[in-house]
């Protein structure tokens, strides 16, 4: 297999499947280990966590084994968010931290995440180091002593103190939340962090069986929340997915507010007390024109990346600045965190209403959207777009008819074997009948 095992989050696929297999997994830990020793150090420290994935026993083992067998020494967490791990990575001097886990996929997918110990992803160059290793015909017998692994079982009560201290959140007394977590790795302690700060919190998907992360519920389905907090006249809906790097919310009347929303209304809040860096937010190309122009009229500057939150975070690390973020709900403020935090994305938003002694419908109201159409195929094979004719002519279509007034994005997933379409235009029924038209056009080529 040619395909690089990393692609934009990680190395994912579907459990007991290359590379998401035992053996892989082992080889990984092997692999990881000994690009550490580059340092000169025969002793490193890796700390592990994971969602609630069946797949995740499988893999901690293994990655565990291979780890230990080159001498290093394990940390293991349990279930924890991907952002507690890259925490933890820096803040217990860790050499490099692991997250397994598939995000938003169903519990048949996993993955891995690696951090360097700077609790930031690591870049190519680390990645393909690792990678040459991984793939190598067969790797050197481990020399030296063996290492060993340990379970730190204060490591989520480490994580809870510095989301709540990192943020500076006030009191949540009066507020009633609802917060859907998944059945994911903040199962435990998202609503534990609300309720520690005071807040009434009714709690949604808490029940992980290694098999409904994800299933009918949190950010993927942010409409149960919606209906919860409707019913039970709360304040705002949360919702994580399945490892809690991302964050959706609803409003007090069950409107769904999106992370394009929560970036500009945050981006707005931080130009306000000077606190936003370069007055720039960074996003993806993904995010909804309208933010844009939202953004324009307050003097602040919109900045474009690739897909992925990777994308995101190197373009804000290049250039100085301190808030960015998908319109699928990775927020990521970087005078705090090192990657994407549902939790401390909702605290924010949580001391925002508080302080402004307002709704969050009423903060939300800060852009106008332009009609957005986004559409999810399977696909059999993924050759380059512009490599196929009929896709590229009628892509080339819909771009000349929505001239200034909209676009058109379509691109791979980087983690699933399927294909996005995003129409964006002022007209609603020009960017529907256009999605549907590149939709038609690649089922009868490259669909399944």
């Amino acid at each position: 297999m040619n395909q690089s095992l990393f692609g934009t989050d990680g190395i994912r696929g579907v459990a007991n499947e290359f590379p998401i297999t035992p053996e892989v997994a082992l080889r990984i830990g092997r692999a990881v280990a000994r690009v550490l020793q580059s340092d000169g150090q025969s002793r490193h420290k890796v700390v592990i966590g994971k969602d609630t994935r069946l797949s995740g026993y499988m893999l901690e083992t293994a990655i565990t084994s291979g780890l230990v067998s080159e001498g290093s020494r394990v940390l293991l967490t349990g279930p924890a968010p991907t952002p507690a791990v890259a925490h933890l990575t820096r803040s217990m001097n860790c050499d490099a931290g692991i997250m397994l886990t598939a995000s938003h996929n169903p519990y048949q997918d996993n993955g891995i995440k690696i951090f360097g110990r700077d609790g930031f992803k690591l870049n190519d160059e680390l990645e393909n180091d690792i990678e040459k290793m991984i793939r190598a015909d067969a790797l050197p017998q481990p020399q030296g002593d063996l290492g060993k692994a340990i379970r730190i079982d204060d490591a989520m009560g480490r994580y809870i103190e510095f989301t709540k201290n990192a943020v500076g959140a006030g009191s949540l007394k009066g507020l009633k939340v609802v917060v859907d977590c998944a059945n994911g790795a903040g199962y435990h302690v998202g609503p534990l962090i609300f309720e520690e700060l005071g807040a009434e919190v009714i709690k949604m998907s808490i029940h992980p069986d290694g098999r409904n992360i994800n299933k009918g519920c949190g950010a993927l389905h942010p409409e149960n929340a919606a209906a919860m907090v409707k019913k039970t006249r709360a304040d705002v809906g949360i919702c994580f997915d399945g490892d809690a790097d991302r964050v959706i919310f609803c409003d007090e009347n069950g409107q769904v507010i999106d992370g394009d929303r929560v970036l500009c209304l945050c981006a707005k809040a931080l130009k306000e007390k000077g606190m936003l860096k370069g007055n720039t937010l960074v996003a993806t190309v993904m995010s909804n024109l309208g933010m844009r122009d939202a953004l324009a009229a307050d003097g602040i500057t919109l900045e474009t990346t690739d897909v992925g939150d990777r994308a995101v975070l190197e373009r804000m690390r290049e250039k100085g600045f301190n808030l960015g973020g998908e319109n699928s709900g990775h927020i990521i403020y970087s005078d705090y965190a090192t990657t994407g935090d549902g939790i401390m994305s909702a605290l924010m938003l949580l001391s925002l209403i508080r302080e402004k002694q307002t709704t969050l419908s009423q903060i939300a109201d800060c852009m106008v959207s332009y009609p957005q159409v986004l559409l999810n195929l399977d696909v059999s094979e993924k050759p380059p777009i512009k490599s196929i004719p009929e896709v590229h002519a009628a892509i080339q279509t819909a771009t000349k008819l929505f001239a200034e007034k909209g676009r058109v994005f379509v691109r791979y997933s980087g983690t699933e074997r399927k294909i996005r379409i995003l129409t964006e235009c002022a007209d609603a029924e020009l960017a529907q009948a256009q999605a549907n038209a590149i939709a038609t056009t690649i089922h009868n080529t490259i669909g399944i």
